[in-house]
């Protein structure tokens, strides 16, 4: 088994040693920055051949989410910690619920923040956290795994092929069984890490940069956004309130009083206080439209 999984790794492209830090231990602070930052830059070049592949599963995303469906992370270590990172960003960005885009991690929260022996290599497990979440065929999945390997990864999409959902893959390896197992693959090829196979650099990086178009992209589309404004950000604390504020200014070029006026007026709903600044509704009348638009503020405002 050792020798197989030995083998196994030897083939990845991840894994390999990169030429250009062979003296790694020898460089000085400037040279080991400098080195990593050259190399990130070749980060959303390697994303850039995907990038059809990307809104392929941006548009499965909203198709699910205007289904009544979810958006569910599965990975292990950096690539499970990246995926419960991007969905917990989503209820104070865009406003939605906690439960619209979850990330679920091999070895459960305490994997957060300490590494759990075996988890990742338990195939059951990801089938029993998918179970826990009542998983189905609305839903939709996206496995990241740098390796493309990574049994509890591939038992998840297993299962939720079983299920008849769709499924997505985020890999760094293109000829993984990951890759493979998905309905869509996204597997920029990142080349060896400077520190060997440590994939939470560059692999790291860009299965970010991919999960950040995914979310923001799908709900730019389920019109969490107007113009290039964040109109349902959260307005949870002092600095979101004065967010909401410049955003209700830009929208509106209104005075700070009148957004405060309105953002109060909308019960610290961005979204309806523009609304309501735009075209003189009053609150329930605004929120009707918005309602029978699905939220979609430009469509409230087309003639």
């Amino acid at each position: 088994m050792k020798n197989s999984l030995l083998d196994q790794l030897n083939t990845l492209a991840s894994e390999q040693n990169n030429p250009r830090s062979q003296n790694l231990d020898q460089m000085s602070s400037f040279e080991i920055v400098s080195l990593m930052n050259a190399e990130d830059q070749k980060i959303p070049q390697a994303i850039s051949p995907y990038l059809a592949q990307i809104a392929q599963a941006v548009d499965n995303i909203v198709q699910h989410f205007q289904q009544g469906g979810r958006l569910i992370y599965l990975g292990a270590g950096t690539s499970g910690r990246l995926g419960v990172l991007d969905a917990s960003e989503c209820p104070p960005t865009f406003g939605v619920h906690s439960e619209m885009v979850k990330g679920l991690i091999a070895g459960g929260e305490k994997a957060l923040r300490h590494a759990i022996e075996g988890a990742e290599d338990n195939p059951t497990l990801a089938k029993e956290d998918l179970q826990a979440i009542d998983f189905n065929n609305k839903d939709i999945l996206v496995g990241i795994a740098a390796s493309g390997r990574t049994p509890y990864v591939l038992g998840g999409l297993t299962y939720a092929k079983d299920q008849g959902a769709t499924t997505i893959a985020i890999s760094s390896n293109k000829n993984s069984p990951l890759a493979y197992l998905a309905d869509i693959a996204i597997t920029p090829d990142l080349g060896a890490e400077i520190l060997t196979g440590s994939s939470r650099l560059k692999s790291g990086t860009a299965q970010k940069m991919v999960l950040n178009m995914l979310t923001t992209a799908s709900f730019v589309r389920m019109g969490k956004c107007y113009k290039n404004l964040m109109v349902d950000v959260k307005v949870s604390n002092e600095k979101l309130k004065a967010r909401a504020l410049k955003i209700i200014q830009q929208a509106t070029l209104c005075s700070v009083s009148e957004a405060e006026n309105a953002l109060l007026q909308a019960d610290f709903n961005a979204k309806l206080a523009i609304l309501i600044l735009l075209t003189g509704l009053s609150k329930k009348s605004a929120q009707e439209l918005l309602d029978r638009k699905n939220g979609h503020l430009r469509m409230c405002l087309e003639k």
